[in-house]
Order: C-alpha cells, then sequence, then structure tokens
C-alpha cells in the first residue's frame, strides 16, 4: 500500500460499481479518504462498509440540478474539503443516429455532459479558494477519435475534452490541474447494449480492458509533481488500431 495520497479526500461519481469502484479502491489504497457517489444507496453502503473507514457513502442523483451543486457542501460534512474530484459517472448509447432514441440520447447527454460539467463547477470555487486540487474526468478515446458506430456518444465525449481544456487553462493559474483518462472499450456496464457477437468477438481477442487497468492509468495523473499535469492519457487495449 502506497501513501501518495495521505490526507486527501478524493470524491468520484459513478463509484459503485466499473472504473469509479476501481478508482476509488486505488485511491483508498493510496492513503485518501474516498467519498464514493452514487445513486445506488444499498450498494453503496455495503461497498464503504467492505472498503473499510475511509470510504464514504454519498448517494446523489447526478440527473437532478439541486442535488450536484450541493456536492462540494456534502462532501465536505462527510470527508473534508474535496482534494481530488474525478468526474466519472457516464452512460453509454451506440448505434445509428438514424435509428436511435433520442430520449435515450436525452438521458446520456445529461449524465456525460451537463452533470460532469455541473459538478465540476460545484467544487471548482473551494479549489481556488484553497489554491490547489485536481479534477479528473473519465473520458473515452471516443473525445478524441470519432467512432462510427456511437456517434451520440462520441459527441458528448468531444464535449467533455472541450469543457475540460478550456477550462483547465482558467485555473492552472489557481494551482487546480485538470486532465482526462480517454481509455478504449472497458469491461463495465456502459458496454451492456453491445450485440452480443461485438461483446464475444470483443472478449476473444482481447479489445477489452479491465477496469483496474484504468485506475492505474489515474493514479499516474494524480501522483506527479504539482507542477505537472496530464492532460490527457489514453489508454488502449494493444489490439486496437486506433
Amino acid at each position: 500500500m502506497s501513501s501518495h495520497l495521505n490526507g486527501k479526500v478524493a470524491a468520484v461519481t459513478g463509484a459503485a460499481s466499473g472504473i469509479g469502484l476501481e478508482c476509488a479502491r486505488a485511491m483508498l489504497g493510496a492513503g485518501a479518504t474516498v467519498v464514493l457517489i452514487d445513486r445506488a444507496a444499498d450498494r453503496l453502503e455495503s461497498l464503504c462498509d467492505t472498503l473499510g473507514p475511509a470510504a464514504r457513502p454519498l448517494v446523489a442523483n447526478l440527473l437532478d440540478g439541486p442535488q450536484v451543486d450541493a456536492l462540494a457542501d456534502r462532501i465536505e460534512d462527510i470527508a473534508g474539503p474535496v482534494d481530488i474530484f474525478h468526474a466519472n459517472a457516464g452512460a453509454y448509447v451506440g448505434g445509428a443516429a438514424a435509428e436511435g432514441d433520442p430520449d435515450a440520447w436525452d438521458v446520456m447527454l445529461n449524465l456525460n455532459i451537463n452533470a460532469a460539467f455541473r459538478s465540476v463547477r460545484a467544487v471548482l470555487p473551494g479549489m481556488i479558494a484553497r489554491r490547489t486540487g485536481d479534477i479528473i474526468f473519465t473520458s473515452s478515446v471516443a473525445g478524441v477519435v470519432p467512432v462510427v458506430w456511437e456517434p451520440v456518444y462520441t459527441a458528448s465525449k468531444f464535449a467533455v475534452q472541450a469543457f475540460l481544456h478550456a477550462t483547465r487553462r482558467q485555473v492552472s493559474q489557481h494551482g487546480i490541474r485538470m486532465g482526462a483518462v480517454l481509455p478504449g472499450p472497458v469491461v463495465t456496464a456502459l458496454l451492456d447494449d453491445w450485440p452480443r457477437a461485438k461483446m464475444e468477438e470483443a472478449l476473444a481477442n482481447g479489445s477489452l480492458m479491465q477496469p483496474t487497468e484504468v485506475a492505474e492509468a489515474v493514479m499516474f495523473m494524480l501522483t506527479r509533481p504539482r507542477n505537472v499535469v496530464i492532460r490527457d492519457l489514453v489508454i488502449l487495449p494493444n489490439s486496437v488500431d486506433l
């Protein structure tokens, strides 16, 4: 167990499973107190009981604006002022644009874009006042390379990249680092709507990664010297040709 994050307070959205959970585990292992944010109340309580006293559950619906606006205060009440905020929660919708469900798109876009931006807006003033902080987005390689079978998801991640890097340049003068981890396909619930044949093929040929591999990349970003920012870290299965 390392001590790179001793004394730090971290918060991770979408932390009840997948990438968010593995990132929370990694931060706990490095000594941080971690607030796990998710809407799955029962699962959060159970996870935090298992993860230990440094893991603190925070139940929130990220599609509810006032709940998102209150995140910084709620995190501080539970664990203290937030040093690390990981905007990880997201949704996935693939498929042809001409055949898509615009209502499903709306839910995904609200979570991937509006909730992510709004949650970062909630924590930034405190970080600016303290003149330090780290914000990491779980973006996607689809945020830099348009993926033909997921046009609306791709658009949401391009939006994340634009917001991230414009905001990063605004707040760097306050000692705040902002960056994105951009994974290729990862074995998470976000891929539940992949066609079965596509999933079986990906598992067979090694073109899917595990959430732990993304968590290791996030920890690399967080543990660089304060004068260094990893603004984008693309992580792909070696068999993916992008």
